[in-house]
C-alpha cells in the first residue's frame, strides 16, 4: 500500500526518531528553490522606480522647491488637515489691554498656513511667554477650527529713561518693553540709573505735589541719592531726606508768591531754612537793570 503505517520505520530514520511523536521528530531538509523563483514578480522594476522617485524627491528638497511650497502653503501635513476641514480659521484672544491682536498673532507665529491638529499649543505658549508685556498665558484648541488664547498683561506703571532709551516698567521696576509708540506716553517718567527701582518713591512725590502734580514732567534720580523734578522747564532740586516736605514747601510758595511763574530755571529746596532760585538770562538781566535804576547817584540829596 502507498500509505505507511503508524510506527512503521522509514529508511534512514534513527531509533529515537521512531519512538518520538511525529510533531517532535526532526524535519527533513527542504529542497533548494532557485532565488529567481522566490522573489516577487516585477520586484526589480519596483525598486528601480522607487530609486528614481527618491532621487526626484531629494532633488526637489535640495533645490528649494519644498521650502518654497512650505513657506507659502505650510507643511504637507497642514495642507492635508486643512483639506479635511481642520484649518485654523478663528483665533480668539482674551485679556488684551495694551497689546493688539496682530501683535499676539505675530509673536505666536500663527497665520493662515497653520492647521489645528498640527499646531503645538506648547510652542505657541512658550513664544508668547517671551513677550515682556505678557505676565501669564494659556492656549487651548477648540475643534474643528478655533484656537483660544487667554492672557494677562503686566500693568505698566511708569517710563524709565536711561542712556537715551525709554522703557516701559512695572511698579516694581521690572522692564516690560521698550517704548515703541505713543500708547504709554502719559505714564510718569523717571530718569537715571536705578531710577526704575525707586518708582514708587517718585510717584509718592507726585501725589504730594497736589495742585502741581499735572505740571511735573519727569523726575531725575541724581547719583542714586535724591530727586530733581522737572516742572514746565524748571528744575526743582529736592533734598536727599525730607523730599516730600520739600515738595509741600514748593506748593505753599507757589500758592503765596506764584514762584514758578517768574523768570526762573531752577529752584533749590535742599536747604531746610531757605530757597535758592536761579534766574533765566533774561530774568537775570532784568534784575540787574532794576538794581541799577534803584541805586542813587553820589551827591544826590533826598
Amino acid at each position: 500500500m502507498g500509505d505507511s503505517r503508524l510506527g512503521e520505520s522509514r529508511p534512514g530514520e534513527s531509533r529515537l526518531a521512531r519512538v518520538l511523536p511525529r510533531f517532535l521528530r526532526p524535519r527533513r531538509a527542504s529542497v533548494a528553490v532557485p532565488i529567481e523563483r522566490r522573489m516577487p514578480r516585477h520586484l526589480g522594476m519596483g525598486l528601480a522606480f522607487g530609486f528614481f522617485g527618491l532621487v526626484a524627491v531629494a532633488g526637489f528638497v535640495s533645490g528649494g522647491g519644498y521650502a518654497e511650497i512650505s513657506a507659502r502653503y505650510g507643511t504637507p501635513a497642514d495642507m492635508a488637515a486643512r483639506a479635511l476641514g481642520f484649518g485654523l480659521d478663528k483665533v480668539t484672544i482674551t485679556g488684551l489691554v495694551q497689546l493688539r491682536s496682530a501683535e499676539i498673532l505675530k509673536a505666536a507665529g500663527i497665520d493662515q498656513r497653520n492647521s489645528l491638529p498640527f499646531l503645538s499649543v506648547v510652542d505657541v505658549r512658550d513664544r508668547l511667554s517671551t513677550v515682556p508685556l505678557i505676565g501669564a498665558v494659556s492656549v487651548r484648541k477648540i475643534y474643528p477650527r478655533e484656537l483660544l488664547i487667554t492672557l494677562t498683561e503686566r500693568e505698566p506703571s511708569a517710563l524709565w529713561q536711561r542712556n537715551g532709551e525709554i522703557a516701559v516698567i512695572a511698579a516694581d521696576g521690572t522692564v516690560i518693553d521698550q517704548m515703541r509708540d505713543g500708547r504709554f506716553a502719559n505714564l510718569p517718567l523717571v530718569v537715571g540709573d536705578e531710577a526704575n527701582l525707586r518708582t514708587k518713591e517718585y510717584l509718592a512725590l507726585i501725589e504730594a505735589a497736589g495742585p502741581l502734580k499735572d505740571r511735573i514732567r519727569a523726575g531725575t534720580l541724581v547719583s542714586g541719592r535724591r530727586w530733581t523734578l522737572k516742572l514746565d522747564g524748571i528744575d526743582v532740586r529736592l533734598p536727599e531726606t525730607g523730599a516730600r516736605e520739600a515738595v509741600a514747601r514748593l506748593v505753599k510758595l507757589e500758592a503765596e508768591s506764584r514762584l514758578l511763574e517768574k523768570d526762573i530755571i531752577a529752584v533749590d529746596l535742599r536747604l531746610p531754612d531757605r530757597v535758592v532760585v536761579r534766574l533765566t538770562e533774561e530774568g537775570a538781566a532784568a534784575r540787574l537793570e532794576a538794581q541799577k535804576k534803584s541805586k542813587k547817584p553820589k551827591g544826590t540829596e533826598t
